[in-house]
Order: structure tokens, then sequence, then C-alpha cells
């Protein structure tokens, strides 16, 4: 029989008795929700004289309060609400508490950790990857469970430079003999948070669609990761972050090619079955690279990709293409320099140094604002997903972040061969003026013996 308060996943974090866990967890699954229950429970039975709980805020302490409230009157015992304030550093701080007649209170207070200083009892850190300064707060809470108390600690990530995320890391790597708990969205909805959100038991398929919606719902793949896969996402590590790509995005810049006054260059990424093809075109004003199309071609026959494709190349503006020639591209890089010539189509063969030499000229346009591009979440997102990693050979690589997302970032590199083009225009020529014999004999008089046979 189903247990009516809580789920599997919330019934284990209950029953482990260790004296520090922490849970790397989604957002809203009820994980304070039921730490609110074993901090009553452990009051009531007289385990602890006092629970210290920290929230990332005030409202998220109210908050843990009222579940602590509801608990006790499941409990049916005695107990009283109170808020009193706190001076800290001149400054008045509330604290929620519930107080036990029999003795024992939980105190539920903001991030601040000269509060926690002189305290004694039962520790409890919520969003502790979120607090302000969670090293000062660690250091003033950990001598607070000196004579045998228990600790909580519950997070989603928040990127990696934080004392959370090397808490987890080093209980992972067993440095730390403390228990964790992993509950990512996909295991909550398994073992029943939808059925209870939605208020009746769904099937695998309607589950599945459950967390297709919250995820397209997400805005971007790093807070989906975050905040409901349990990965954690460094926005350092990123090769253009979300502030620089936010620069160069624009509304209205895609429309039809007959329009274009200017020359347009182009960057093909090839793809057949997983990966997409993606055929990025943009025109070039004065030192501007601005886009105008951006054609994704999914699943696709090669048949399909070529027409597409050759469309594009015949335009009567149309300069020069970069084409991934790489693998499944060779036969359409190939085609297409035997139908266009090979001054106006290059097949690019897609190896280290040169992705490398594509990527950082796309970043190098992008920080000058440079290269704009269409203001829409998947070109955003696939622009964002690229990290630079250097392997343990000293070799660099440029992967996708970790996530499910389709393809291997396409409109990166498709956008990179474009920038490319566009970066590699026809040198003009210039007046072409001689001199008489004398006069060229005069200017280059002393260098003949020195550069001459």
């Amino acid at each position: 029989m189903a247990d009516p308060h809580f789920l599997p996943y919330q019934v284990r974090w209950l029953k482990d008795q260790s004296r520090v866990k922490i849970w790397e967890k989604s957002r809203r699954i009820g994980a304070t929700y039921v730490q609110a229950y074993e901090d009553v429970r452990d009051c009531v039975l007289g385990k602890v004289p006092a629970v210290w709980f920290s929230s990332a805020d005030e409202t998220a302490a109210k908050e843990y309060i009222q579940y602590c409230e509801k608990w006790v009157r499941l409990f049916n015992v005695v107990a009283k609400g109170l808020e009193i304030e706190e001076v800290v550093d001149e400054r008045n701080i509330k604290v929620y508490v519930v107080e036990f007649t029999a003795g024992p209170r939980i105190s539920a207070l903001s991030s601040n950790p000269k509060a926690f200083r002189s305290k004694g009892g039962k520790v409890g850190l919520d969003e502790f990857g979120y607090h302000d300064d969670a090293d000062k707060m660690w250091a003033a809470a950990r001598p607070c469970i000196t004579w045998g108390f228990p600790m909580r600690i519950l997070s989603t990530y928040n990127g990696k430079s934080n004392r959370y995320y090397r808490f987890v890391q080093d209980v992972k790597k067993g440095k730390l003999t403390w228990s964790l708990h992993s509950t990512p969205i996909q295991l909550a909805v398994a073992e029943g948070l939808a059925d209870r959100i939605v208020g009746h038991p769904l099937t695998d398929e309607e589950r599945e669609a459950w967390i297709a919606e919250e995820r397209a719902n997400c805005g971007d793949e790093d807070t989906w990761l975050q905040e409901y896969c349990c990965i954690p996402v460094d926005e350092s590590t990123a090769f253009l972050t979300y502030e620089m790509i936010a620069k160069v995005e624009r509304d209205d810049i895609i429309w039809e090619l007959a329009d274009t006054q200017s020359d347009l260059y182009v960057g093909v990424d090839i793809g057949r079955r997983k990966d997409l093809t993606v055929i990025w075109v943009v025109e070039r004003v004065a030192n501007i690279k601005i886009t105008r199309q951006v054609s994704v071609l999914e699943r696709m026959p090669f048949s399909w990709q070529r027409e597409a494709l050759f469309r594009v190349l015949a335009h009567p503006r149309m300069r020069r293409a970069c084409v991934d020639g790489t693998g499944l591209g060779m036969q359409l890089a190939e085609e297409a320099q035997q139908a266009f010539g090979k001054y106006r189509v290059e097949a690019v063969n897609f190896s280290g140094p040169v992705k490398e030499q594509l990527a950082y000229g796309l970043r190098t346009s992008v920080e000058d604002v440079a290269f704009l591009v269409p203001a829409e979440h998947q070109v955003r997102e696939d622009l964002h997903s690229v990290r630079r990693v250097t392997t343990a050979a000293g070799n660099v690589r440029f992967d996708v972040a970790a996530s499910e997302a389709k393809g291997h970032a396409d409109r990166f590199w498709a956008a990179a061969l474009a920038n490319h083009a566009a970066s590699e225009a026809p040198v003009s020529v210039g007046d072409i003026r001689t001199r008489r014999r004398r006069e060229a004999l005069g200017i280059t008089r002393g260098y003949q013996g020195a550069y001459l046979p």
C-alpha cells in the first residue's frame, strides 16, 4: 500500500539515520516538506534539543515552518508558532519558530552565518548551493553538531564553483563518509510525483509526456539540467556565454534571400540521422555579418539536402560557401564544388586544429558584435552548448554540454563555417601602375646585390 504522505524517495530519506545526509535533487519534489517531518519527529521523540534550519531566503524559511506546523498537528502534540527578531550585525533578522511545550524548538532563518554562532543541535541547510556565503555558513553551522547531533544538507545545483558542489563530489569520491541521496526529476516522476501533482495515476507514456512538457517549458537547457536533472552546469566553461550571445541577437533579421542587396556567404554542417544538416547564410554589410537564413534539415534524404543547398549556392549574390566535407558531408561538398567551382565552394575537413580555428573565429566575431544572429531559442541553446575541453594529452576538443540535446551543436558549426566564409572575402584588385626603367633602378639601388643573384 502506498504511503499517504510520502513517495518512495522521500521514505528512503526518512529511513536513513546517518548522522550527515546530503541530497542532490530536482526542484519541487517535496524535499523540504519531508525534512520538516523528520525535524518535527526528532523533536517529538526527544532525539534533539533544537533544530536550526537555514534557507536561502526568508520566504523559504517561512514555508518550511508552515510544513512543520502541519506535522505538529499530525503528531497531536502541543506547540506554538512564534515570529521573533534577532539582532545580527546591528540588523534585525526574522526567525520563525515552532516551540514545543516539552522543551525542544525548531528555528528557521534565512542565510546568515552569524545567526548560527553559539547555537547547538540539529542543523538543516536548505538550497545550500544558493546561500550567499556558503563557506562562512558552513564554518558557523558545522560546530553546532559537535555533540553528536545530525546534519542535513539539501540543494539543487548552482554551477560548480561552490561548497555544495564540492561536498557532493567528495562524497562520490569517498573523501567524505556522508550519506548521499540523488533524486533527479526522472526518478521522482517514476516514483509517483507527476501522479500526485495531476491527482490520479498516470501511465508510463503520460509520465514521459509530463516530463517532456516540463522540459519544453524550461526556457533553456542549463535550467533543465541543474534545476531538474541534478547535473551541474558551469557557465564559465561555455565557449559562448548567454551574455555574449545576447549582445548579438536581433529580431527580424531573417528574410527572403531575394531581398538581399549585399554579398552572401554560406556555412553548411552536414548530418543524416542523429545530427542535423544546417545551412547558415549571412549577408556581409561592411564588416558586419548578418544572419539572413538558417535552414535546418532533419533526417532528410541527401537528394533533398542537395537540392536545398544548391538553391542557396545558385543565388546571384552568393560569393563563398564553406561546407563540412568530413565523413557524410564529403559527397555533398564535392558535388557542390563540381557545380559551382572550388573557388566559390570550399570543402572543410573538420580536424581538431580546423575546428579550433573555426570556433575561435566565430567567438571573436561575436565578441566584436560583428556576427548577428536571430533571437531564437534553438539558435541560442545550440550556440551556448559548446564547451572547450583540454584532454589529458593536452589536445583541445570542442564538446557539447552534458545534456540530451539533439545533434552536436550543428547550428554552432554551421555559423562558424559561415563566419569563416565571410571572413575570407576575395581581395579587391587595386590600380596597377608602372614606372620607367630608370626610376625603378633608382628605387632599388643598393638592394640588388643583397637579394639578387
